[in-house]
């Protein structure tokens, strides 16, 4: 995507020109997008990680396998610095983990490639090195009871219910909009529901039942065709190809406040800025 492009889409959100710029700075020195001698972006290899589990909200059930009882533990030292540790809190987010204890963290082994897919795909979205990933079975009763009772069930069935609501209103309601309005609506709620599904956190069906994320996931497909078709034109103006969903890596921040995407201000101090003088 050229840059001419992203600062014409980020004015529909009322982003200005200089933030955007230096947005690609902060981006293309992290390794998170890279550019080619044309001047365009695209996802750089520091996003793949994290891209690439965004990508799966389409094939959820395909991510896992059945559950023998088998549970997948990560054991964090303290000492730790602080950058580290957030990188290490949103991995473990992403991919479902829950604290059982203070430094001990725990979710289902029922995700495909088992403890050693995952042991690599925690470091590869930034879970500290110094972290211990292995298998847990036969807990006692206790601790069996503890852990099947980590994640909010009945508010993530709420969240979903409300999102399909959500989606099915605003479907309805662009039918006749302005198609720069259609645009942004389409990309913030289509962005939230697959924030959404990408934190599910994939539980078996021993432990939870799974028909209200389905029936998002559903009615997702249907909103991110409609979607897509709003910002097709805008992207074959600028030479985009546009076949697959806009991503946005906002989502590994987290899963408290499913309701909402965050804004970068309440993701946090970036740090210091780069010069985008080089952006062009």
């Amino acid at each position: 995507m050229p840059v001419r492009a992203l600062v014409e889409a980020g004015g529909f959100f009322g982003m200005e020109s200089a933030s955007v710029r230096v947005a690609l700075a902060r981006l293309l020195s992290r390794e998170r997008v890279e550019r080619d001698e044309r001047g365009r972006y695209r996802l750089g290899a520091g996003a793949d990680a994290v891209s690439g589990t965004i990508r799966g909200w389409r094939r959820l059930d395909a991510q896992t396998v059945e559950w023998s009882g088998g549970w997948v533990g990560v054991y964090r030292r303290r000492g730790d610095a602080r950058p580290l540790r957030l990188a290490g809190d949103r991995a473990l987010s992403l991919l479902g983990f829950r604290a059982l204890e203070p430094n001990l963290f725990l979710r289902p082994d029922n995700l495909v490639g088992g403890i050693d897919g995952l042991r690599s795909r925690l470091s590869g979205m930034g879970l500290e090195a110094s972290a211990l990933v292995f298998g847990l079975g036969e807990l006692d009763s206790d601790c069996e009871g503890r852990a099947r009772e980590l994640w909010d069930l009945a508010g993530l069935n709420r969240a979903y219910r409300e999102a399909v609501r959500v989606l099915s209103r605003s479907r309805g309601e662009l039918e006749g909009a302005s198609n720069e309005k259609a645009m942004v609506e389409t990309f913030r709620l289509g962005g939230q529901a697959i924030r959404q599904l990408v934190l599910d956190p994939l539980l078996p069906s021993a432990i939870a039942r799974n028909e209200e994320r389905d029936a998002l996931a559903v009615r997702m497909l249907d909103y991110d065709v409609f979607g897509r078709g709003c910002w097709a034109e805008f992207l074959q103006k600028h030479g985009v190809l546009h076949l697959r969903t806009p991503a946005d890596l906002r989502v590994a921040v987290g899963t408290e406040g499913l309701a909402f995407i965050p804004s970068p201000e309440q993701i946090g101090d970036p740090g210091p800025q780069p010069d985008s003088s080089s952006i062009e």
